[in-house]
């Protein structure tokens, strides 16, 4: 089958709502009250949009934004557990599809204009030697470290290993081969704070 404009994946199960203990114990989690940070977000690639020229392929693995789970997503009738994914490769913010990791070499590549950040301690600004300062509100992330090159994040003149400021709020976490990454629009960057290259 060939889809114009989205992708089909296959997606067993949309909420993950097991989990394998060290033992080997398989325990039910029951997420009613955090059914979000259970959601799937990636599945086996069953179609690439044909409008657009990627090197995705079928049996890659795509990673996508937990929306396209939500309310029993956009499931393809007639084709069990399949559902499409949105893909608009001018614009990041409508498109679902984040990257994808090759079946080939398992190598991780950004798509749909995104970027991928790993996590960066941002120091506090308020110290002292004689009082003990407590912070009760978690800090919304700021920066990253570029952790894939892709054209329209090095066009910016930001590559990987770079570490960038972006806009507050402007993060989204996901879970991309048992990492947690910042995925972010190149278009907030504000500043790169440090450059290393591996040329």
């Amino acid at each position: 089958m060939k889809t114009l404009e989205k992708f089909i994946v296959k997606i067993p199960k949309r909420i993950n709502d097991t989990k394998v203990l060290e033992n080997g114990v398989e325990i039910y989690i029951d997420n009613r009250f955090n059914e979000f940070e259970h959601r799937v977000t990636s599945g086996e690639v069953l179609s690439v949009p044909y409008k657009y020229k990627l090197d995705v392929k079928v049996g890659d693995t795509l990673y996508f934004h937990h929306l396209v789970v939500l309310n029993g997503g956009q499931s393809i009738t007639g084709m069990e557990d399949s559902y499409l994914v949105q893909y608009d490769e001018g614009n990041p913010l409508n498109s679902q599809a984040i990257a994808y990791k090759s079946k080939d070499t398992g190598d991780i590549f950004p798509l749909g204009g995104w970027s991928l950040l790993e996590y960066v301690e941002e120091k506090d600004d308020l110290t002292s030697d004689s009082i003990s300062l407590v912070n009760l509100k978690e800090k919304l992330p700021t920066k990253g470290k570029i952790s894939f090159d892709a054209e329209w994040i090095n066009e910016l003149g930001v590559f990987s290993g770079d570490v960038v400021g972006f806009k507050e709020n402007m993060d989204y976490r996901i879970d991309v081969n048992g990492k947690e990454y910042y995925r972010v629009d190149p278009s907030d960057f504000l500043y790169v704070e440090e450059e290393v290259h591996n040329d």
